[in-house]
């Protein structure tokens, strides 16, 4: 199969000047704010192993900000969204944080992965600044409850659940855990011993990753070794897939099952026809068919974007671009960080076409929805 990848020509950004520290930014309530302009910031992965899933979900926030700048913003005021590269790793990130509040976005948009986003939050937090749609499944991002933290995604633990109760409504008991080596890997590890605990079952075998890296073949021993039916996968979209492919080479023939962060699409391209009977669970709106209101409308965006193919992590910048400019709206023109959270409480129920937001004063996770779909040899994904 002819291998898909995203090619973008974004520029990283031009760096401002220095605007004061974090409790100047935490006091200056329109920062990030001008008279025909609002600025957010993203730390992601554009560059290493990880980084089809910072380009995807940029391209997608970014199809939906092009289209609402086309038609003159909200309330007059263009959405710029300024990028750097992480690369995965959170020593970047954090440094990456520093900079972008330094600098005075509106807010931190965007951010990809569990061990990024957890030195990022204390940050933002600190400087009073709103965390928006993390790419991040992790409870250690949701509890306790930060009012300037705001997920549109299920958790892992929804997730996992999700993957424990299919496996085992058709009799499969014997689970395996393969996970990357920090906070996003423990934390789909929990989620899938959680489930198990309530059956009375537990991982059969565990076996671990380092992030950004693909040398599986310690977990790969350790893990047939236990003789699974199946394996739950917690990682990045290239370790998984060496995984995969070396187990298959090794006579594996069990079940493999993914959460979203793997990167539905890079995880297809990674494996070519090798990805048949791969499992991943979504918390998005499927993007491959105009099924919903809000697929139409992302598919609709990209349509004259060349090299650029519907994809889950897409959508979900799709969605999170979405929902934020409908906050902005409500928020009118007098925005601030106050009326902007204050606009997102009285949300309520969201239905952005198809796919259903909630959220209010106590409430910052807009979405428990999952779904399992199933990948093929001819690089579809199939629900």
């Amino acid at each position: 199969m002819q291998r898909r990848r995203v090619i973008s020509a974004i520029g990283q950004g031009a760096g401002l000047s220095f605007l004061g520290g974090l409790g100047a930014v935490a006091r200056a309530q329109s920062a990030g704010v001008t008279d025909n302009a609002i600025v957010l910031g993203q730390s992601a992965a554009f560059s290493g192993p990880a980084q089809q899933l910072g380009l995807q979900y940029h391209l997608g926030a970014m199809a939906c900000f092009e289209g609402v700048n086309a038609k003159g913003g909200v309330h007059g005021r263009k959405i710029e969204l300024r990028r750097l590269d992480d690369g995965y790793d959170p020593q970047r990130c954090e440094a990456n944080t520093r900079q972008l509040l330094q600098e005075n976005v509106f807010a931190l948009f965007g951010y990809v992965g569990t061990p990024t986003t957890q030195v990022a939050l204390p940050l933002a937090t600190q400087a009073k600044v709103p965390l928006f749609a993390p790419l991040t499944g992790a409870e250690s991002l949701r509890n306790p409850f930060d009012r300037h933290v705001v997920h549109i995604r299920a958790s892992y633990n929804d997730e996992t659940a999700a993957i424990v109760r299919q496996l085992t409504s058709v009799g499969i008991r014997r689970i395996a855990v393969f996970h990357q080596d920090d906070g996003y890997g423990q934390a789909g590890l929990a989620g899938v011993q959680a489930a198990l605990k309530t059956l009375d079952l537990t991982p059969v075998s565990v076996g671990v990753v380092a992030r950004n890296s693909t040398e599986v073949a310690a977990a790969l021993k350790t893990i047939l070794a236990s003789r699974p039916e199946a394996i739950v996968q917690i990682g990045a979209y290239q370790a998984c897939a060496v995984f995969v492919r070396q187990a298959r080479r090794a006579g594996y023939t069990g079940n493999f099952y993914n959460v979203s962060f793997v990167g539905t699409q890079a995880l297809l391209d990674e494996l070519g026809a090798e990805a048949k009977g791969v499992a991943v669970s979504q918390v998005m709106p499927y993007p491959y068919s105009a099924t919903t209101p809000i697929a139409a409308e992302y598919q609709a965006a990209l349509k004259d974007k060349r090299g650029v193919v519907p994809n889950y992590s897409g959508m979900e910048g799709f969605v999170a671009a979405k929902l934020f400019t409908e906050v902005l709206r409500r928020a009118g023109r007098g925005l601030n960080r106050d009326s902007f959270l204050a606009a997102l409480d009285g949300l309520q129920k969201l239905d952005l076409g198809g796919f259903v937001l909630e959220f209010g004063p106590g409430q910052r996770v807009g979405s428990r929805f999952v779904e399992l779909t199933l990948l093929t040899a001819d690089g579809r994904v199939r629900r």
